[in-house]
């Protein structure tokens, strides 16, 4: 049975690199050194967002719904996809990180409060 890329690897920052490919049906091996696109470096909830983001043609309302999320965190979670992509600023929207935080149950609704004045 064939394996997922075990990405991100435990202690490893550096994307991964491609040195061997298999056509099994046909017996073909092909090695040398390929690079892994953007897509095959995201880790498995980036992945299944983009898959389900794609599924619904765009539409974060959508992914909301069938998530049970709130808006906000959809958001939040579309735009840390981007920025695993490379087509985001690292940095995460601090709006958006704490209605997430607040979301999750991690910030009371006063600490969320107080980070979205700032």
């Amino acid at each position: 049975m064939l394996k997922p890329i075990p990405i991100p690897f435990p202690g490893v920052q550096e994307k991964p690199i491609v040195t061997e490919l298999t056509f099994v049906e046909s017996q073909v091996t092909v090695k040398g050194h390929f690079e892994l696109n953007e897509f095959a470096t995201l880790v498995p909830e980036s992945l299944e967002f983009l898959r389900l983001y794609i599924k619904v043609r765009g539409n974060l309302k959508e992914v909301e719904r069938i998530l049970g999320i709130s808006y906000p965190t959809v958001r939040a979670r579309f735009e840390g996809m981007l920025r695993d992509l490379g087509y985001e600023p690292v940095e995460p929207d601090p709006s958006e990180l704490a209605l997430d935080l607040l979301e999750k149950g991690e910030i009371t609704p006063e600490e969320a409060l107080r980070r979205l004045k700032k």
